[in-house]
């Protein structure tokens, strides 16, 4: 049974995230190995192909169908750091008939309607629910086919890929005429030594990453994008709450202020995109900057941001490969497209990537284009792949199921649009908040914000 089922794990190819990603496979393997079993398939996103939409996954159901649609029952998929108890996991399935379609994962739902869903289910937000896929989720196979045979019939619409897991149990609930998600409790998010989890298939790693020594403050440049309109209710949120965390730190605006003091990049601000402005900034790090500082940081006004844990999270990084960092969306990708770092959340680049970008001829086609979305597209034309971490957040922590944002440590939220941001700040990032040295996280309280 353990042969019928197809493991795929949700890797990047980013030299760390690979790495986690072979050893999970590994383990798996190990354990099959161990258990005297047939070793079972599984596949590394990744490396399935080089279609720029395969971490959206409903592009390869085709694949899926054609290559394990007869002699598989089921395919699982799971994080780099989702952990798979092996005999658990195939005892939990045998519960279901593999002939039936299911759709199986442990349930994620919006306690209020919210923005990044689109406001979807405005009702009565919390009827709709989505898998958390940190806790590993599953389809039958028949599932798998019916979904290969409507994707060759009505192709995947060229829109945005905002929220994955949401978007993809939308599309296998067809509006009320495909399986709703089936929550399963041995599918789990608690920490793999927590007392909970002795009737889990599946635990999860839920600390923030750290390889060694968090990289030194002043390995790290941040630039702000500000506007004078903006110079009196926003900067002062900044200075209050993650200011002191920067070593380094330049404010970008229409208007030099030497209170703040912000500099004048000498482009006027535009009310949509800011292209012609992150540009600016990319060549002023290139140029204005220390080469021996590796790292930038792009953030907005209104992002609420962890530089303390950030410094963490690239100690797993080598500044030497372009790496470019942060909240991955994607436009488009059903039907070519390309994937970017959503800018709100904050976007992390190495120098290499920044030197790469800047000697192609990759530009913006006008000033106020939407500049992350510009940069994805230059990225991607390079060959150069975007590498995301849920730990960024594009919107504010009330726009996250609580059961979602409890198993992590993040280093980014965006938008002080109906919320104390000062609060926020103090509440789910300031660095008394931090984990213990040990990584685990420390109790502490967060408000209902």
């Amino acid at each position: 049974e353990l042969k019928g089922i197809v493991f795929v794990i949700q890797s990047q190819s980013n030299s760390f995230h690979s790495k986690r990603a072979e050893d999970l496979k590994r383990d798996i393997l190990k354990q099959a190995v161990d258990l005297g079993k047939e070793l079972p398939t599984v596949l590394l996103i990744h490396q399935i192909n080089r279609h720029e939409g395969a971490w959206t996954i409903l592009p390869l159901m085709t694949d899926f169908s054609v290559t394990y649609g007869r002699n598989s029952s089921w395919i699982f998929f799971c994080e780099e750091d989702t952990r798979i108890k092996v005999i658990k996991l195939v005892e939990t399935l045998r519960r279901f008939d593999k002939s039936k379609e299911w759709f199986l994962g442990k349930a994620l739902y919006d306690e209020e309607s919210t923005i990044i869903h689109h406001y979807a289910f405005a009702e009565n937000p919390t009827v709709f629910k989505f898998p958390d896929f940190a806790a590993g989720w599953a389809l039958s196979i028949p599932l798998v086919n019916k979904l290969a045979k409507k994707l060759k019939s009505e192709p995947l619409k060229s829109d945005f890929t905002i929220d994955l897991k949401h978007e993809i149990a939308l599309y296998i609930w067809q509006k009320g005429e495909g399986p709703h998600l089936t929550p399963v409790p041995e599918f789990c998010t608690d920490d793999v030594n927590s007392y909970k989890v002795d009737h889990c298939a599946t635990t999860f790693s839920n600390f923030l990453p750290l390889c060694g020594q968090p990289v030194n403050k002043e390995d790290v440049f941040v630039a702000v994008k500000t506007c004078r309109k903006f110079h009196g209710d926003r900067i002062p949120v900044v200075k209050q709450t993650w200011e002191r965390e920067a070593a380094l730190i330049e404010y970008y605006s229409d208007y030099a202020d030497i209170s703040i003091p912000t500099i004048n990049l000498g482009i006027p601000n535009t009310d949509r995109g800011h292209c012609g402005k992150t540009f600016a900034i990319l060549e002023r790090f290139l140029n204005h900057t220390s080469p021996r500082t590796p790292w930038l940081v792009i953030v907005d006004d209104d992002t609420l941001i962890s530089i303390f844990r950030l410094r963490k999270l690239l100690s797993c990084y080598d500044p030497n490969e372009p790496v470019f960092l942060g909240e991955r969306y994607g436009y488009g990708l059903g039907t070519g497209g390309y994937s970017y770092i959503t800018g709100g959340g904050g976007m992390v680049f190495s120098r290499t990537a920044v030197q790469k970008l800047l000697a192609s001829k990759c530009r913006c086609y006008s000033m106020d284009a939407p500049d992350d979305m510009v940069l994805g597209m230059c990225f991607s034309g390079l060959g150069i792949p975007i590498t995301h971490s849920p730990l960024f957040h594009q919107a504010r922590p009330m726009d996250y199921p609580k059961d979602y944002l409890s198993h992590q440590i993040p280093v980014s939220f965006h938008k002080h649009w109906n919320i104390d941001p000062v609060k926020v700040y103090f509440t789910w990032l300031a660095p008394n908040t931090e984990e213990s040295s040990n990584g685990k996280k420390v109790g502490y309280n967060r408000e209902d914000l």
